[in-house]
């Protein structure tokens, strides 16, 4: 036995009596100085040295342990229908209690603190009201008590509350719809604004039950102009005609399970924060325009299991004033409701539904969070400022179309859901963030500002998966490019990832599966390690600028692989630039340019392996600036178009750029050694291709090479290039000398 791993000194004063609340039953002791509680070494045993006798329980066995008052000196209401029946030990001491019927009225003006007011009994017509000059506790033991003009329970102290619900019993509260007007106390008109409403703070305790029946027609089910504490218990919220819980200086959960049903804001916070610490809250949230949880300050969640159900259109999970911070505990959120159009200007705006959102910053540092929307338009999470993610396992899955409407400026325009839309940065340094969206124009990640992927030493893990089909705004004319074959049309399409500004990805692991565009940044794309894989894409990546400068790139698309632009089109050189210094990338471009700048080309390092198309006028490589190599290995394999491309004699590393007439089969081997028979390159495209571009640091000024087709290999195969192993000789091509930077050869 450990002497004390926890040591508790109880004092008698006020409290003179603990209880253990154990099995549906409670001991209670008079307590003496000295008395002490301790553990055993494997807290499973729960020692209390009372005076001189050591009373011992099994700690799973314990429920509660409440310190109360002697209580002989308990004030004790009983509700019997139309009656109440008080014994008040304190008459004469400070505490009068005026009855009428069943109207309880009790003021205290004792310097004593935690005077117990035990209340029990039934009562459909009857109330309990309170003044105190001291703090107090209301131990309710089987209450159910109605009040058809008012609240049930109406503190008017701004003293605390402690609210103990006794072991195995069940309390109900309940107020009537109209309620009768305020009393006027020393000119001022009383707060009555709940079922349960207090003036000052209130704590819930004790391992019963309390329920709140919320009738009031402009009332809330538990309210308190100052903060609201759950510890224990489990409170059951029926109805609310406006919120749940309504708290002015914050709400604190450290235990117990609380469930809430209301017409208004699940639980609502004015002046103070929300946190959730520990224990269990259900909020379910059906009507318009509300909140599962509203802080005008901010919300923390570090444990406990938090769920949310929120039905209402252009309704919110979470939403704070001041920021959102999620430390640990879990987060399940649903909402089914639809974006809302609000009239502005000369048409109309969206307002969303969304789970998480916030006007301050998001910070997500552990936990697990859940979230689903159905709705039109419906977010997973929605920031105004900026969004961090640092650890937490995060999955997002939107399911609800986008839609046509005329904007502020009478300009037809399109909405959509999105699984993460930040209006500043969004950064995401640890733990893994899984987003799928299969709603008509869905968006994966929406960033107004930046977004950074990693730091060093960390290895955050992305999944994004976008599924819905473009939302036409306005047709295009015939000549491809868009979808219904308009490049002049207008369209709202399915990105995994669009960015206003930067995209920066640092570390981990990124893996990308869209309906259209991966990573659409209107600034930079800067990869500088990790694990990138858009296994699926229309473009893969777009930007002004892109810059690969190490980590491992695979990129697979219907469209362009690559493609560096400012977004003007046409055949001049606008100045974007893809520019490769380092890194193993594969390209996979079926059906477009697999490396397209409407700039120039730079490569510098890496090792770089481009499937382009098989079908003209699409080729392996365009630029319309200037197409320079200095070092790295590639090859790309592409068309007989007449715009294929190698690089330019302004390179300092040589080049071969080899064309054929004939279409070489889909993976068929493509190889060059030299004259000593020293293997240069074997790549076996996955479709059939015209031309082959290679440039690596082994071609030399004179040196003379051998093209073979066909044969097989026994090497390592990866995107296609094999390394190691021997490879047996299908036809030989030609033979060719590289003279100067740049060789043309035909086959």
């Amino acid at each position: 036995m450990s002497i004390v791993l926890t040591f508790i000194v109880l004092t008698a004063q006020a409290q003179q009596v603990i209880q253990f609340h154990h099995n549906g039953i409670t001991d209670q002791y008079t307590l003496t100085e000295g008395d002490s509680i301790y553990f055993d070494v494997n807290h499973t045993t729960l020692f209390y040295q009372n005076n001189a006798n050591l009373i011992q329980y099994a700690v799973a066995d314990i429920d509660s342990i409440s310190l109360v008052n002697d209580i002989s000196q308990n004030i004790d209401v009983t509700y019997n229908g139309a009656v109440a029946n008080v014994i008040n030990p304190w008459a004469g001491n400070g505490v009068t209690v005026d009855v009428t019927g069943a109207d309880v009225v009790v003021h205290s003006t004792s310097v004593t603190q935690d005077i117990n007011y035990f209340l029990s009994g039934s009562s459909t017509d009857g109330s309990f009201k309170i003044y105190s000059d001291k703090r107090f506790n209301l131990i309710l033991n089987g209450l159910t008590l109605t009040n058809p003009t008012g609240p049930a329970l109406n503190i008017q102290s701004d003293k605390k509350a402690t609210i103990n619900s006794i072991v195995a019993e069940v309390n109900t509260l309940s107020d009537g719809v109209t309620y009768d007007p305020a009393p006027v106390v020393d000119g001022l008109t009383e707060d009555q604004k709940a079922a349960l409403f207090s003036n000052g703070q209130i704590e819930f305790i004790g391992g019963g039950s309390l329920m709140i029946n919320g009738f009031g027609a402009a009332q809330h089910a538990i309210a308190s102009d100052d903060e609201i504490d759950i510890r224990e218990g489990n409170i059951g919220i029926s109805s609310a005609a406006i919120d749940g819980i309504h708290a002015n200086d914050g709400y604190y959960q450290k235990g117990g399970s609380v469930v809430v049903n209301s017409n208004g804001d699940g639980i609502d916070t004015e002046i103070g924060a929300f946190e959730m610490q520990c224990g269990e809250l259900t909020v379910n949230s059906s009507a318009t325009n509300v909140n599962a949880i509203s802080s005008d300050s901010t919300i923390q969640v570090t444990g406990g299991t938090l769920t949310l159900n929120v039905y209402g259109n252009q309704s919110k999970g979470l939403n704070a004033d001041m920021g959102i911070a999620v430390i640990n505990g879990q987060i399940t959120a649903q909402s089914s409701g639809d974006a809302v159009l609000v009239p502005t200007g000369s048409g109309n705006e969206p307002a969303y539904s969304s789970l998480l959102s916030t006007n301050g910053d998001l910070l997500i540092q552990g936990g697990n969070i859940d979230l689903t929307t159905t709705g039109k338009g419906g977010r997973g999470i929605s920031g105004d400022a900026n969004v961090v993610v640092s650890a937490g396992v995060i999955n997002i899955n939107c399911t609800g179309n986008g839609a046509t409407y005329t904007n502020s400026t009478a300009t037809t325009d399109a909405y959509h859901s999105t699984g993460i839309k930040v209006d500043g940065d969004l950064t995401i340094t640890g733990g893994e963030v899984t987003i799928s969206n299969a709603g008509t124009g869905g968006k994966g990640i929406d960033v107004n500002g930046a977004l950074i992927i990693g730091e060093e030493g960390s290895d955050p893990i992305v999944h994004v998966t976008t599924t819905g089909n473009s939302i036409t705004i306005s047709g295009g004319g015939g000549g491809g490019g868009g979808p219904g074959g308009g490049n002049n049309g207008n369209y709202d399409e399915s990105k995994t990832m669009k960015v206003d500004g930067n995209v920066t990805m640092n570390s981990g692991s990124v893996t990308i599966d869209s309906a259209n565009d991966g990573i659409k940044s209107l600034g930079t794309v800067t990869i500088n390690q990790g694990v990138l894989s858009i296994v699926d894409s229309y473009e893969a990546i777009e930007a002004p600028f892109i810059t690969v400068n190490d980590g491992e790139v695979s990129l697979v698309s219907t469209d362009d692989g690559f493609n560096a632009t400012h977004g003007s089109g046409g055949e001049s050189n606008d100045g974007s630039l893809l520019l490769i210094n380092g890194g193993t990338i594969y390209v996979d471009g079926s059906g477009g340019d697999a490396i397209d700048s409407n700039g120039s080309v730079t490569i510098t390092g890496g090792v770089i392996a481009v499937h382009g198309p098989q079908s003209s006028p699409e080729v392996g490589m365009d630029y319309n600036g200037v197409g320079n190599i200095s070092g790295g290995f590639i090859v790309v394999s592409g068309t007989n178009s007449n715009m294929t491309q190698g690089f330019n004699n302004t390179s300092s590393q040589r080049s071969v750029t080899m064309k054929t007439t004939q279409s070489v089969a889909a993976n068929t081997l493509f190889h060059i050694e030299d004259s000593n028979g020293n293997e240069l390159l074997n790549f076996k495209p996955k479709r059939s291709y015209y031309s082959v571009v290679f440039s690596s640091p082994e071609l030399v000024n004179g040196g003379s090479y051998t093209i073979y087709t066909g044969g097989s290999s026994d090497g390592t195969v990866t995107n296609g290039l094999y390394t190691g192993g021997s490879y047996t000789p299908g036809t030989q091509e030609t033979t060719f000398t590289v003279n100067g930077i740049v060789t043309t050869v035909n086959f």
